[in-house]
């Protein structure tokens, strides 16, 4: 394992985030989509339930984008990342969970907004992803028709398709039917 289980599993809430509006249209409309999302990805914590609580996490969800698209330049991309725990004041205590007994890291109180909450989980799991020097495992998907953006987890960073639309699955029989 590369990454801790909680950043493992925050890396993916924040592909799931972010392809909520690459793929099929805007998936996160609604509160209802957005508690959906939110107890798939088991966040906790306040919930406003009102349209700005939704605006401010499709605000986050574009910020986030951007980090994946800077990711071939760490330069850039650190400075993205290091903004967003800058600007969701970041304060990192250990804590843990009857759902999730293994230690783990809160980054916000559960008081805090919505949106500030998962900017600093997210932005902390991806200070993880440069801590170890992993930014090339944040890919696009690499389908022509497909702009989704996926965490490549394999031992040999070979993934290159992402599970959302079965796009690897269709490149392959495309490039079969081409042979």
């Amino acid at each position: 394992m590369l990454f801790s289980h909680d950043t493992e599993l925050t890396l993916r809430a924040v592909c799931a985030l972010i392809n909520s509006d690459r793929v099929d249209g805007e998936q996160l409309a609604d509160q209802g989509a957005l508690d959906s999302y939110l107890d798939t990805h088991g966040w906790t914590g306040r919930r406003d339930h009102d349209d700005a609580e939704l605006e401010a996490v499709h605000k986050l969800r574009h910020r986030l984008g951007r980090i994946w698209a800077a990711a071939d330049d760490e330069v850039r991309a650190v400075g993205q990342v290091n903004a967003l725990l800058s600007d969701t004041r970041a304060a990192p205590w250990l804590t843990r969970h009857p759902e999730m007994p293994e230690w783990h890291l809160h980054l916000a109180s559960i008081h805090d907004p919505l949106a500030q909450r998962m900017g600093a989980e997210m932005a902390m799991a991806l200070a993880d992803v440069v801590r170890v020097g992993e930014l090339r495992r944040l890919k696009i998907c690499a389908a022509p028709d497909c702009e989704a953006v996926l965490i490549d987890l394999s031992r040999n960073r070979s993934r290159m398709f992402c599970d959302t639309g079965n796009c690897g699955n269709r490149q392959h029989v495309a490039a079969y039917r081409e042979r």
